[in-house]
């Protein structure tokens, strides 16, 4: 993976990142900031459609999200059709989720192997960032 970072002068902290990640199966690439205009879009493109995730992260707990999946089937969008998530707080349904597993002794929704695998992705990140070559995700 390679990786531009840029920091905050004040704060120190990162507040914008591009990153380019590298698979088998093709590529990722993916910029983040905490200090650009207030806009989320997620976007999955591939060979047969494309699907598009409004506010993914912090979805306003007051309106629906929108999920749109597109066929492909032309640059006008004409094989869009939308699924949509319905309001809620998405903080606490994901909390009651993991509560939910704990009280009942069930899996959690997201196992702890995943959250480690997504460290190992950030601190691969910033290497790349720090170093300016390209890292491998340990």
């Amino acid at each position: 993976m390679a990786s531009l970072i840029e920091f905050d002068p004040d704060f120190k902290t990162d507040r914008l990142a591009s990153v380019v990640m590298e698979f088998p199966s093709g590529q990722s690439v993916f910029t983040c900031s905490t200090q650009l205009v207030h806009y989320q879009r997620m976007q999955f493109l591939g060979t047969a459609g494309r699907i598009e995730m409004e506010i993914p992260f912090n979805a306003p707990p007051d309106r629906p999200t929108r999920i749109l999946i597109d066929d492909g089937r032309d640059v006008f969008g004409g094989g869009i059709r939308i699924e949509t998530i319905p309001i809620c707080d998405q903080y606490t349904v994901q909390g009651d989720a993991f509560s939910q597993a704990i009280r009942e002794g069930s899996e959690v929704p997201v196992p702890l192997e995943d959250a480690i695998a997504n460290m190992a992705v950030i601190e691969a990140v910033f290497r790349a960032g720090e170093s300016g070559h390209w890292e491998t995700v340990r």
